[in-house]
């Protein structure tokens, strides 16, 4: 594992990294703006596959955080990117929204309710039961089961909702198939940024902010840990894990050169 001073790359998490509720975190703005001025790759993850890049970069700009959206990588497109690669110009047919629609549409894929190779689901503000009535059927017809995600519930002001991990479980119940995932705790998200930055595990580091997903895949995907408390994670709950971090940090302001 490498010291942080060997660290060519860099990967990050964006909610409870970088940004809670649409507010920059300590240090934030300023570490995004040191990796842009020396010239270090980067690129910001998110689990999250309703949104496209330019809908994310536009997110985090309001919060005072400058990131272009060639720099963001979400699980739907981490997804496209296997789904390219696992049969090129394949069909779907697609639970999700535009970030999920918009990624597969510039794979190459075809998205269809006749016969679909795939049935993809990601995250959407409105599962429809139609929809997912039709996804346990294609399913039961042949077609492969693909899930952007395993998080189970996302935040809202109102409290959690039922999110892609949720609705993967009702239509692998009804189907007896368990999806595969693509996005975090899976190393895959990571190693399909690394590809798109062209970057290597040995001098590439991971910032996350919960034990569960950003870390254990960050060890399998064998980079370098940083887990940063200004999220999900506190230092008691690393004590519940059997693996830890390379570097336990307040928050991002930590990464600043002094």
């Amino acid at each position: 594992m490498a010291d942080r001073k060997d660290i060519e790359c860099w990967l990050t998490d964006m909610d409870g990294v970088l940004v809670h509720e649409n507010k920059a975190l300590p240090g934030a703005p300023e570490l995004i703006r040191q990796w842009r001025d020396q010239g270090k790759p980067f690129l910001v993850l998110t689990n999250n596959s309703i949104f496209t890049p330019r809908d994310l970069s536009a997110r985090l700009r309001t919060s005072g955080i400058d990131v272009p959206e060639e720099q963001l990588w979400t699980s739907a497109l981490a997804t496209a990117a296997f789904l390219k690669d696992q049969s090129p110009g394949g069909s779907a047919f697609v639970i999700g929204e535009a970030g999920l629609t918009t990624a597969l549409h510039e794979a190459g894929f075809i998205m269809t309710d006749t016969a679909p190779d795939y049935v993809v689901l990601g995250e959407t503000r409105t599962y429809s039961f139609e929809a997912i009535t039709k996804a346990i059927r294609l399913i039961g017809a042949g077609a492969r089961f693909i899930a952007t995600n395993p998080d189970v519930t996302s935040p809202s002001a109102e409290g959690p909702l039922p999110a892609t991990g949720a609705v993967a479980a009702l239509i692998t119940k009804a189907t007896g198939r368990q999806a595969y995932m693509v996005g975090k705790p899976n190393p895959m998200m990571f190693r399909s940024a690394m590809n798109k930055l062209g970057a290597h595990s040995h001098n590439t580091g991971m910032i996350g902010d919960r034990m569960d997903t950003d870390v254990v895949a960050g060890i399998e995907a064998g980079l370098h840990t940083v887990l940063v408390l200004s999220g999900i994670a506190d230092r008691a709950e690393v004590d519940r894990y059997p693996f830890r971090p390379a570097e336990i940090l307040c928050s991002v302001a930590d990464l600043l050169d002094d």
